[in-house]
């Protein structure tokens, strides 16, 4: 069913590693703005992407910096979130006219089934309006959206904490552009120049 829903362009909401995430066909410009709207979200403000394999990595980017591989290797599937440039297969509604891609491969089994059923990238954003506080729980989606939301997939309670870490590979050195589940320490030994 989830299937059905997202390759139609309506919205999902899911488990992640963190908290429940709205996902939408990151390939479907109408699906996009439908949930720029639910959440609303400043257009000004990116979304991150979840793709249903490392191999599908090439299709989203222009360019893969050779610090990519080591940190794939280490920390995919997982919390850390990379940001690439963005191929042309991307819409700029994702990447905020910023021609970046935010792009994890996620370690939650419902996020990557979603991802993988359809074989094409899911949004990767937060389950709750803008600015209010994330989801933990399917019920606290629903307090949000409602009926506006097309299928909330209750995984049971997600573990809450802190996202994923936002780590921008468009730049040498690598920069940070929001701490996360991976700590920076871990991160500065697969790069020769550290972190700025």
């Amino acid at each position: 069913m989830a299937k059905e829903v997202l390759l139609r362009g309506g919205l999902v909401a899911c488990p992640t590693e963190s908290f429940y995430g709205l996902a939408v066909d990151a390939t479907h410009e109408e699906a996009i703005r439908k949930l720029f709207s639910l959440k609303r979200r400043s257009p000004e403000r990116p979304v991150l992407i979840l793709i249903p394999s490392i191999e599908s990595l090439t299709k989203y980017v222009t360019d893969i910096p050779p610090v990519t591989f080591k940190l794939t290797r280490e920390f995919w599937p997982g919390g850390l979130t990379l940001v690439f440039k963005a191929s042309e297969r991307v819409s700029p509604l994702l990447t905020a006219g910023t021609g970046k891609i935010g792009i994890r491969l996620s370690n939650h089994p419902v996020a990557t089934a979603l991802a993988q059923s359809i074989g094409k990238p899911i949004t990767g954003t937060s389950a709750n309006i803008s600015g209010a506080p994330p989801c933990r729980h399917a019920s606290e989606v629903f307090d949000y959206f409602k009926e506006e939301i097309d299928l909330i997939i209750d995984g049971g309670e997600t573990a809450g904490a802190i996202g994923s870490t936002i780590l921008d590979v468009t730049v040498d050195p690598p920069k940070v552009l929001r701490d996360g589940m991976v700590q920076r320490r871990h991160l500065e030994k697969f790069m020769e120049a550290g972190l700025e």
